[in-house]
């Protein structure tokens, strides 16, 4: 099933937690809503679910109008972060609940009740675990057990709010990539709400990145890592160095880089910054065209990466360069050495007002 929302609006008092959003989700995709704490993501997920009413705009799914439309006539599964499971039932009675419940016309027999959830059970590989409670239960089996009970009454879309928010770093990496494998096989309409960027990149198809009530941007996980929009959407989409510079006579001068200026530019000077990534620097030690000096103050070699914390001689600006461990061998790199930087990749901005909606300009 397909979702789209036309125009949405939502304010809760003076602020505009939604402000004029559209957007569409295509049948059978899984889409994450990322953004920071308050930018509007969980408040548009619920007002697709039907949890929350908009002020003004519409929810289609497969076309049709669900606006006013309560969260049972919209056949969506929700999953909230704190698995909300019921601490009386268990593990069988939880996934089997949304079943038990319907209107006897509809209510399965007890014999397909139990041939479901075993099926269930075996899809979150929790099989010998059906008769435990949940306070038995790890938070990642908890939270599988929340997905399943979403799952048995074969929701026509599946809405997520950080439903990882709660584990350690290790399990949510497992349950994440559970999740990617669990739609692969299920092709339920997924969206997920999540604040944590690497999550967003590795499970979603399409992600789409909020702020202040407004998308960003939107597209593949490749599409907005390494084609940013926005100077907002590289800066929350993992690290950034920021270096300060200038356009003037079709130049832009950036520390001792200069290049052609990107077009569209205007031929007057104006104040530029300059987004690079820790791994699009690179490191040498001796001086050559375009290259800054630096000072290594610190050295993290844990990791595939070895990251390289950088004071810049010039003007005492800190920087991070992530490098492979191989190049770290060869440069022989120890603190207080000097080294030579220089950028592989970069997106150039205007310094101004507006620069949060301006489109950059990658070299």
């Amino acid at each position: 099933m397909s979702i789209q929302v036309v125009n949405l609006c939502k304010r809760f008092s003076r602020v505009a937690a939604v402000d004029h959003v559209s957007l569409t989700i295509p049948d059978g995709s899984l889409m994450a809503l990322v953004g920071p704490s308050g930018s509007g993501k969980t408040t548009l997920l619920r007002i697709i679910a039907g949890l929350e009413q908009a002020d003004s705009g519409q929810v289609l799914l497969s076309g049709q109008d669900v606006t006013r439309a309560g969260i049972r006539e919209r056949g969506v599964g929700f999953v909230f972060q704190h698995y909300a499971l019921f601490r009386h039932l268990t593990v069988f009675e939880n996934i089997a609940f949304g079943l038990q419940v319907r209107p006897a016309a509809t209510r399965p027999s007890k014999v397909v009740i139990a041939e479901k959830v075993g099926k269930l059970l075996a899809l979150i590989r929790l099989e010998d675990l059906a008769k435990r409670l949940p306070h038995q239960l790890s938070g990642g089996q908890r939270q599988r057990v929340a997905l399943a009970r979403a799952l048995a009454v074969e929701p026509k879309v599946l809405l997520l709010d950080e439903p990882f928010g709660a584990l350690d770093a290790k399990v949510r990496q497992e349950l994440r990539r559970w999740l990617r494998r669990l739609h692969d096989e299920m092709h339920v309409t997924s969206v997920f709400v999540t604040h944590d960027q690497e999550e967003a990149l590795e499970v979603a198809d399409q992600v789409v990145v909020i702020n202040h009530g407004t998308i960003e941007q939107q597209g593949t996980p490749e599409e907005i890592y390494h084609s940013p929009a926005t100077p907002f959407v590289h800066h929350f989409l993992g690290n950034v160095n920021i270096f300060h510079g200038r356009i003037a006579g079709g130049y832009a001068t950036i520390g001792e880089l200069a290049v052609t200026a990107p077009a569209g530019w205007s031929a007057s000077e104006e104040h530029a910054v300059a987004y690079v990534r820790p791994h699009d620097i690179t490191l040498e030690r001796s001086p050559g065209s375009g290259t800054s000096a630096a000072v290594v103050t610190q050295i993290h070699a844990a990791g595939p990466l070895v990251r390289i914390d950088l004071e810049r001689s010039s003007d005492h600006q800190r920087i991070e360069a992530q490098i492979p461990r191989e190049r770290y061998r060869e440069l022989a790199l120890q603190q207080g050495d000097t080294v030579y930087f220089s950028f592989q990749r970069y997106h150039i901005y205007p310094l101004r007002p507006d620069a949060t909606t301006s489109a950059p300009q990658g070299v």
